[in-house]
């Protein structure tokens, strides 16, 4: 039987396989590696050592054999007995014992166990397939400039243009004069568009709030009457508008709604607008409405107004 088969075998999942009665082989990972000298790249792998102390029987050899020969464990331990007393007999008359893909075992001068492993297996299954290579080595060569005695040296000819007098500042001149009519040009449209969007804005806020007030059928009179200069030789009333209505039901509705909260108001007919004017009150002097209307403008109403009418 090829024990040492086995032991290979055992030797790609475990780190110790023992041989009762015999030694022990170990393994041990290493990195990957150069050889400077033949620039030779080696990948990782597991060195193969041999421990001819380690003898006792862990059992690991023996049950893998009986498992893969389908044999008791007594008879596998009887085989590598066996296989045990063969490799003694043969080191002791100075006979090698090859291991195929392990390594070679032989006795020195002193009779002790020499072991040489092998190089040709690689028992690190993480790195299968990997082999080593030789790479050459990379040459570094200077770049020297050679320069050739033979070449005399020519000699030069100059040519020298006919240099024109030229007056840069007429250019830059004109440059600026042109920058500046393209600046003016372009900032007069500028100003132009601002003033078209600013009335077109103008005129659109207006419509909305006329739209609004046409709606709402209600009138306020920003620029009111009594800021008019005032005919000391006529008798005027001096009302105090909250708004005018173009439907009379609406403006009687209004001024319902001021008469509950402690106005006297009331409707005038209506105006040369076509609208009817509700009142807060009529006072007889300017100074009186101009009280009332401070009054109203604070707690009631902002946009009431002054309505002068003759009497």
């Amino acid at each position: 039987m090829n024990v040492p088969q086995h032991i290979s075998q055992l030797l790609y999942r475990y780190q110790c396989v023992t041989v009762p009665g015999f030694g022990a082989f170990l393994t041990e990972t290493i990195s990957a590696g150069i050889q400077e000298s033949n620039h030779t790249f080696f990948p990782p792998k597991k060195v193969i050592a041999f421990n001819a102390n380690i003898k006792n029987n862990d059992g690991l050899l023996a049950n893998h054999i009986s498992q893969v020969e389908k044999l008791t464990y007594s008879e596998a331990l009887n085989i590598i007995e066996t296989e045990v007393a063969d490799w003694k007999s043969k080191l002791s008359n100075r006979d090698y014992l090859i291991f195929k893909g392990i390594g070679l075992l032989k006795l020195n001068a002193e009779n002790n166990m020499v072991f040489e492993a092998s190089s040709h297996v690689n028992y690190l299954t993480d790195a299968f397939g990997l082999s080593s290579f030789v790479s050459p080595a990379v040459k570094r060569e200077e770049l020297k400039k050679l320069v050739d005695a033979s070449v005399e040296e020519k000699p030069t000819i100059e040519l020298i243009q006919e240099r024109k007098i030229t007056r840069p500042y007429l250019r830059y001149a004109a440059m600026f004069i042109l920058s500046l009519g393209g600046s003016g040009f372009g900032y007069a449209t500028y100003i132009g568009q601002q003033e078209k969007a600013e009335t077109l804005l103008v005129q659109t806020e207006v419509q909305k709030e006329v739209q609004h007030k046409i709606q709402e059928a209600t009138f306020f009179i920003s620029n009111p009457i009594d800021q008019a200069v005032v005919n000391p030789n006529l008798n005027y009333d001096f009302h105090v508008v909250s708004g005018s209505f173009r439907n009379k039901k609406n403006a009687e509705n209004a001024m319902n709604i001021l008469i509950q909260k402690g106005y006297q108001a009331s409707v005038l007919e209506r105006n040369g607008d076509d609208l009817f004017s509700v009142l807060y009150g009529t006072y007889s002097t300017q100074a009186e409405a101009d009280e009332a209307l401070l009054k109203i403008q604070g707690k009631e109403n902002k946009d009431a107004w002054i309505l002068l009418q003759e009497k």
